[in-house]
C-alpha cells in the first residue's frame, strides 16, 4: 500500500547530493555534504507495544536509532516525537516514556535535544535522528551482489511475543527475552561500514524477515533462498509461535508480498507466520560474500 501511495507523489527536485532517498525503501535518508562526510536522516515511532512506560520508550528509541546504524551512519542527535492523551494520561507515565527514550538515546552518546510533542488520543512516541557517515562507506539495501550470503543479527519473534503479551499470556522470561532484544542496539552498523565486502544492509522491522529481504532482492536484482534449519528464532518465540501465536501484521505481509514468495506445499503455518513476523527493533539483515561471512558474524559475537 505505501509503495503505492507514494508512486503517486509529484516530481521532486533532482539532487545529486541526495545519495539515499525513498526510491528502493531504504532505511535513512543520505545527504552529501563533502567528499568526506554526509548527513544520515530518519524517523520512526508508534502507540505502545508493551505496558511499562519506561520500557516503551527505551524500545521506541532503539528502533529508531537502528535506522541510522542501518546505513552504516553514527546517530549523533535526536529529537523526540510524541503525542500523549494529556488528559487521561499520568504525567509521571509520559515522563517515563521520555525517560526511557533518553536512556537508549545515553547508551548510544546521543543526545535528545529537543522535539514536538502534541495532545493525542492515544500514547505515541518515537525520535528523529540525525548521523554522520563517509558517503564511501554507505550501506544501502540495495546493493547486494550474486553468491552473497545472509546473516541476521537477531532472533525473529517479537511480534509472536507482543501477541502472547496482549492476550496477558506472555510469562515473565518470555518478556525478558522480548526486551532484550528490542533495546539492544544495532550500533554494530557503524562497524559494519568498514568491512570490506559487506554490500547490502537493511534492519528487519514491520514487513518482517522475508518482506525486508525482498526490498534487498528487489533493488539489487536477485532472488534468494532461505534455509528454514538455519533461521535465528528467540526460544520463548518459538514456544509461543508453535502454539499458534500470530499477528494481523503478519497476516498484512503475506498478503503483501506472497506473489513474490515460493514456499514448499508442506510449510506448516507457524512457518510462516515467523517468515512474516514484524519485528520492532529487529536485527540488521547483512548481505555479504561467502568468504566474509565468518569475520561479519564474529563482529556480531563481539558486540
Amino acid at each position: 500500500m505505501l509503495k503505492d501511495i507514494l508512486s503517486k507523489l509529484p516530481p521532486q527536485v533532482v539532487n545529486p547530493a541526495l545519495l539515499v532517498g525513498f526510491e528502493t525503501g531504504d532505511d535513512a535518508a543520505v545527504y552529501k555534504i563533502s567528499e568526506e562526510q554526509a548527513v544520515v536522516a530518519t524517523t520512526d515511532f508508534f502507540t505502545p507495544i508493551v505496558d511499562d512506560p519506561h520500557d516503551y520508550g527505551r524500545i521506541a528509541a532503539t528502533n529508531a536509532l537502528s535506522d541510522v546504524y542501518a546505513n552504516g551512519g553514527k546517530p549523533i542527535m535526536a529529537l523526540a516525537i510524541a503525542g500523549f492523551p494529556v488528559d487521561k494520561m499520568p504525567q509521571e507515565q509520559i515522563q517515563q516514556v521520555l525517560a526511557g527514550g533518553v536512556s537508549a538515546c545515553a547508551d548510544a552518546g546521543v543526545p535528545v535535544s529537543g522535539g514536538h510533542t502534541i495532545d493525542a488520543p492515544e500514547p505515541i512516541y518515537g525520535l528523529a535522528v540525525v548521523g554522520l557517515v563517509h558517503p564511501g562507506k554507505i550501506k544501502r539495501n540495495s546493493d547486494g551482489k550474486d553468491g552473497d550470503v545472509l546473516i541476521l543479527g537477531k532472533g525473529l519473534g517479537i511480534g509472536i511475543l507482543g501477541a502472547a503479551m496482549s492476550k496477558n499470556e506472555l510469562d515473565p522470561e518470555a518478556y525478558k527475552e522480548m526486551l532484550m532484544s528490542t533495546t539492544k542496539l544495532n550500533s554494530i552498523g557503524v562497524d559494519l561500514a568498514d568491512v570490506d565486502g559487506v554490500n547490502a544492509v537493511t534492519d528487519v522491522t514491520g514487513f518482517g524477515l522475508v518482506g525486508h529481504l525482498f526490498e534487498i532482492c528487489e533493488g539489487s536484482g536477485l532472488a534468494a533462498m532461505l534455509d528454514w534449519d538455519k533461521l535465528p528464532i528467540l526460544p520463548h518465540a518459538l514456544k509461543y509461535a508453535q502454539s499458534g501465536y500470530n499477528t494481523g501484521a503478519a497476516d498484512r505481509n503475506w498478503a503483501s508480498f506472497a506473489d513474490h514468495v515460493a514456499v514448499p506445499d508442506d510449510i506448516e503455518q507457524w512457518h510462516k507466520n515467523m517468515l512474516m513476523d514484524p519485528q520492532t527493533s529487529g536485527g540488521l539483515l547483512v548481505s555479504c560474500p561467502a568468504d566474509r561471512a565468518d569475520a561479519v558474524v564474529a563482529l556480531f559475537h563481539e558486540q
